[in-house]
């Protein structure tokens, strides 16, 4: 494992790309984009020795092959390299989907050097700019070995993840579809559908609109994800996606009979079954949703107060994501929200803002 390809080095590749520079100097990497000047930087800063002419270009001298394009892309590329690689080459994947990428290994008879690989991070922004080796840093690394894969690979890349910083976690793609369309997949077209209801129920003034916030605004912060992603996803996960969603209709037929019964103690029981598992919920960085570093704070309705509070921050060197005032406090949160990048950039805002008798709501 001393020469790596990446096909495609956007946000996932491109982080495991530097995270790999970091963890291992000496070993060469090279990378092939679509649009070379987008990888340019990578060269330059130090994290590719050289950038590919084409896919194929330097499929016989790598030893680790790393996926890293859209899911439809990385099936697309896997058949060509298919024909060149050697026999002793390692080939993952960095997809949110395994079952198409799987079978196509097997169909184009690979198997035994594929292995699937799902890093469990992300950001809202993309491309090798927003790269950022940290993002893997104590995240789940989702490995889906098949029982064709030789378990040598699986050891030497699994090691690999760790040096990475992340935490390597193994499934066989099957499982892996099934429960990230339950965590992930689901969710994003729940939340995206909510959206469109109460823009549709909305009236001409947008009164809805208006005061959504709070735990609206929580649950449906995904449904702002790329759309030509999740078209994708779906396409390639569409049975278990199917599945997952007639299981929660049925679940919210249950309840909307629960409501004509009148039977209110079972949406009781709801909440507390569900808050007791969610509260069980490890609260590592490492998720398929993209976390939402954010705190609230009581501030006076004073002019230039946000002004104040991000020049607080700024000279701590704190990175803000965002800042703004909270209209809608009926999850009692503070008059002003900021939001960070980072969550330690939040965990260090926290007693800097108390220090100057700023009230703060998590």
């Amino acid at each position: 494992m001393q020469r790596f390809l990446f096909l495609g080095l956007g946000l996932i590749g491109g982080s495991i790309a530097r995270g790999l520079r970091a963890a291992r100097p000496d070993v060469y990497i090279s990378a092939w984009a679509r649009h070379a000047e987008r990888i340019r930087p990578a060269v330059e800063d130090g994290t590719l020795n050289s950038i590919a002419e084409s896919p194929v270009s330097d499929v016989v001298q790598a030893d680790v092959i790393l996926l890293c394009a859209p899911t439809g892309s990385n099936i697309e590329n896997l058949r060509t390299i298919a024909p060149l690689l050697r026999p002793d080459t390692l080939v993952t994947d960095v997809g949110s989907v395994k079952g198409d990428i799987q079978k196509t290994a097997e169909e184009l008879g690979i198997a035994a050097q594929f292995l699937g690989g799902h890093p469990m991070t992300g950001r809202e922004t993309s491309g090798y700019a927003a790269a950022d080796a940290r993002i893997l840093e104590n995240t789940y690394y989702l490995l889906t070995p098949s029982s064709q894969t030789r378990p040598e690979y699986t050891e030497k890349y699994t090691e690999l993840v760790r040096e990475l910083k992340a935490i390597p976690m193994l499934s066989d793609p099957a499982g892996h579809d099934y429960a990230t369309a339950a965590i992930s997949h689901v969710p994003h077209l729940i939340a995206a559908q909510l959206v469109r209801t109460v823009k549709e129920e909305d009236n001409e003034d947008e009164f809805m609109r208006t005061i959504a916030a709070g735990g609206f605004k929580d649950i449906t912060r995904i449904a702002s994800s790329d759309p030509a992603m999740w078209e994708s996803i779906c396409r390639s996960n569409t049975e278990n996606i199917r599945l997952l969603l007639e299981k929660y209709i049925d679940g919210l037929k249950r309840i909307d009979h629960t409501l004509e019964e009148g039977d209110f103690s079972q949406i009781s029981e709801l909440f507390k079954e569900s808050g007791a598992y969610r509260n069980g919920m490890n609260d590592r960085r490492s998720s398929a949703i993209p976390n939402d570093y954010r705190l609230y704070v009581d501030v006076p309705d004073e002019t230039g107060i946000i002004a104040a509070v991000a020049t607080l921050l700024a000279g701590a060197g704190i990175n803000i994501k965002n800042i703004g005032i909270t209209h809608n406090r009926e999850q009692a949160e503070g008059a002003l929200y900021i939001a960070f990048y980072e969550k330690g950039d939040m965990q260090s805002a926290i007693p800097i803002l108390k220090e100057h008798s700023y009230r703060v709501i998590l």
